[in-house]
């Protein structure tokens, strides 16, 4: 069986105004997962995988990396193993170049400069910048930004990204494209740990989803089951896939995302011109 990275147990957060943000949830995340964490605005996702980089400290329960409580980490630490991209880019860019902003990390981690030149090379490469390195990380686009993001977690060589809507204010486009780039590093061995709302992406990469309602977990299992009709995701602010929709109101065809649903009709429609 795969290692368990990550062990969330039982964990409780309050704000400082008393508002308890997270009650009680518990889930673990093996090596090689690709998990999404959804939820509606507000149900404590973002909260909870800054928990997991020690940005924030649990009110009551604990968390668990490798084993190791984490109480004690420090987001410096915990970078080490986790990558964390946050939703709005350029919170994480201030260097002048993108290759000197992806060299940051491994240039704290203690990385010789080998080392750090391999790392820079090959996370500019799987992201597609390789070409954009001389350049000015806030000219550019907002899915190239979120790519030098990527970039930069990458280069350290963390076991787990944790991103945090990374698709927000991308055309579709570059929306596919930062998925694909994501798929291919689960690939490659990373941990994926994806905070979303599009349920589109859920149905279409992830292979498990967490769903998070008013900080509590409600759901932990594959997609599939979450879109099957067997729950009540709309009580959780949820929609299933317009794609899936549709294909539930056409007889005889099942599709999770666009692509499959276009190849299904298009069989279809094979079949019937042969007849």
């Amino acid at each position: 069986m795969p290692e368990t990275l990550l062990t969330i147990q039982k964990i409780i957060y309050n704000y400082s105004s008393g508002k308890r943000a997270l009650d009680s949830v518990d889930f673990t995340v093996a090596a090689g997962e690709f998990v999404a964490l959804a939820g509606r605005n507000g149900s404590g996702k973002t909260t909870l995988t800054r928990l997991a980089m020690a940005l924030l400290k649990p009110t009551g329960g604990s968390i668990h990396f490798q084993g190791k409580n984490t109480a004690a980490m420090t987001p410096a630490d915990m970078a080490r193993s986790i990558g964390y991209v946050f939703q709005n880019p350029d919170r994480q860019i201030f260097r002048e170049t993108v290759a000197q902003e992806v060299s940051y990390g491994p240039e704290q981690l203690g990385f010789s400069p080998e080392a750090i030149n391999e790392s820079v090379a090959w996370a500019l490469n799987m992201t597609g910048l390789t070409e954009l390195a001389g350049n000015f990380p806030r000219t550019l686009s907002r899915g190239q930004k979120q790519k030098v993001a990527i970039a930069s977690a990458i280069a350290m060589k963390p076991q787990v990204l944790i991103l945090d809507e990374p698709t927000s204010g991308q055309d579709p486009w570059e929306a596919q494209t930062l998925m694909e780039l994501l798929t291919d590093l689960n690939q490659q061995g990373i941990t994926i740990i994806l905070v979303t709302h599009d349920m589109e992406l859920i149905a279409q990469y992830a292979a498990r989803v967490v769903v998070l309602e008013q900080g509590h977990k409600v759901f932990d299992g594959i997609p599939a089951g979450l879109f099957d009709g067997s729950q009540d995701i709309g009580a959780w602010g949820l929609m299933p896939p317009a794609v899936l929709s549709l294909s539930q109101q056409l007889t005889g065809v099942e599709a999770n995302c666009a692509a499959d649903l276009v190849e299904l009709l298009g069989s279809a429609i094979k079949r019937r011109r042969e007849h």
